[in-house]
């Protein structure tokens, strides 16, 4: 009996410990997003940290990333299509994995 307890132990740390590099990587992602969309609206420094944590709080409107397309959409107002953001967002969620893996 103990070996099936730890066996399940072990699968439920694991489940735990993917969900959260899971939701890690979708916030870093948006951090990156959000930096991408600043530079483009040309913020620099705070302003685009701060805008970076605006994308970043977005995310928690619904579940789904849409949220955050329509945040960085709405505010691009046109400069970039929102299949475009989509592209970006699936280019950076590479990297922040890769980030988050390098920092491990």
């Amino acid at each position: 009996m103990t070996t099936f307890n730890d066996r399940e132990n072990a699968f439920e740390n694991k489940f735990a410990h993917d969900e959260d590099m899971k939701f890690r990587a979708e916030a870093r992602r948006n951090k990156l997003l959000g930096l991408w969309a600043a530079d483009l609206l040309g913020k620099t420094g705070d302003d685009a940290a701060a805008y970076a944590k605006e994308v970043v709080k977005a995310d928690f409107e619904e579940a789904g990333h849409e949220d955050v397309v329509r945040k960085v959409s709405g505010d691009l107002n046109g400069k970039v299509s929102d299949d475009e953001i989509r592209r970006k967002m699936a280019e950076l969620s590479i990297v922040a994995k890769s980030q988050l893996l390098d920092e491990a």
